[in-house]
């Protein structure tokens, strides 16, 4: 492999988590256009281009000077939790996927999501295989149990729970399933796909307000967390093969006035890693719904289906090479 420069400058870190400096003080990979091998998806919510301008992320502000960038994405109107989430995984809108309003409370006679997400089309274009990690027991509803999927949960109802223990969760998964032990696990491997879901911006907003003290701890704790992340990544020599996306459900609303503002559907969409344009201002108009043909396209995936979801192609230093089964194709 051909000598590489270290994407981020040393000098700026020094301020920053030395767990995360350690991580990316290597010889990487990703000024070259190598295909990425394995996706990190991060869901927040409660955070926007106000938001990430505080001083209080700057995880996120180096991803967004060093990788490729919209600012000011759009979710769904409204932005609630669970249909912008249905949205960002089908690549639907609501009138077509129908997780409407309603299932902002969770009903366990309502089953689950009917339209496929883009879980399953990773499995079914190239036997990708996703590991998703939720701090929100409503989203149950938008992963039928698939053998391609390992689902996790520290949501809601652990106060316990919050961004530092999903990623032991995830470290402690990731440990065992490239242990080749399985302890249970359908997947045996680094999956090519990980979700990560960290609400607790808006979930401190909601009951402190979006001024408070606590909003800008939780702001921090979600940056830390997406540190650690990419440092476990490091750890396991995978780091130079994922392509990072980072956006949210929703932003902030308009003023501090707590549960009953109006959540902002501007929010950011920010991708890093393999294969990743640095510095680079996305031109396209982005939706949260372009995730997941953002993701196929990154991992050489086609399909054909029913998605507004597109890809960001301008992202890409070059066109990844393609890799779909043709199990997506219908031609003869």
């Amino acid at each position: 492999m051909k000598k590489c420069s270290i994407p981020f400058g040393v000098a700026p870190f020094l301020s920053m988590s030395a767990i995360f400096i350690g991580g990316l003080l290597m010889c990487s990979s990703w000024a070259m256009a190598a295909d990425a091998e394995h996706v990190l998806l991060f869901v927040l919510e409660g955070v926007d281009r106000k938001a990430i301008a505080t001083n209080t992320m700057p995880v996120v502000q180096k991803l967004v000077k060093e990788g490729s960038v919209k600012l000011e994405a759009q979710s769904i109107s409204p932005p609630l939790t669970v249909p912008s989430m249905a949205s960002l995984l089908t690549g639907l809108p609501v009138g077509k996927h129908r997780v409407n309003q309603e299932w902002e409370k969770y009903d366990f006679s309502r089953s689950f999501l009917r339209s496929p997400t883009m879980f399953d089309y990773l499995d079914l274009a190239g036997g990708i295989d996703t590991a998703l990690f939720i701090m929100d027991e409503r989203f149950y509803q938008l992963s039928r149990p698939e053998i391609y999927v390992d689902l996790q949960t520290c949501g809601k109802s652990k106060p316990q729970c919050n961004p530092a223990k999903v990623v032991d969760y995830m470290d402690d998964y990731l440990n065992k399933v490239t242990s080749k032990g399985g302890y249970g696990f359908r997947l045996f491997t680094i999956p090519g796909l990980l979700v990560m879901h960290l609400p607790a911006p808006l979930d401190a907003a909601l009951k402190r307000g979006w001024d408070s003290k606590a909003y800008a701890q939780a702001l921090a704790s979600v940056d830390k967390a997406i540190g650690d992340v990419l440092e476990i990544y490091r750890g396991h020599k995978v780091l130079d093969k994922t392509m990072v996306i980072v956006t949210s459900l929703n932003g902030q609303g308009v003023g501090s006035s707590g549960s009953k503002t109006p959540l902002g559907s501007s929010v950011p969409w920010i991708a890093w890693g393999a294969n990743i344009k640095p510095a680079h201002a996305i031109k396209a108009d982005v939706s949260i719904m372009d995730t997941g043909a953002t993701v196929m396209e990154a991992l050489g995936l086609e399909t054909h289906t029913e998605w507004q979801s597109k890809a960001v192609n301008e992202i890409f230093i070059a066109t990844p090479e393609r890799k779909t089964t043709g199990n997506e194709s219908f031609e003869r």
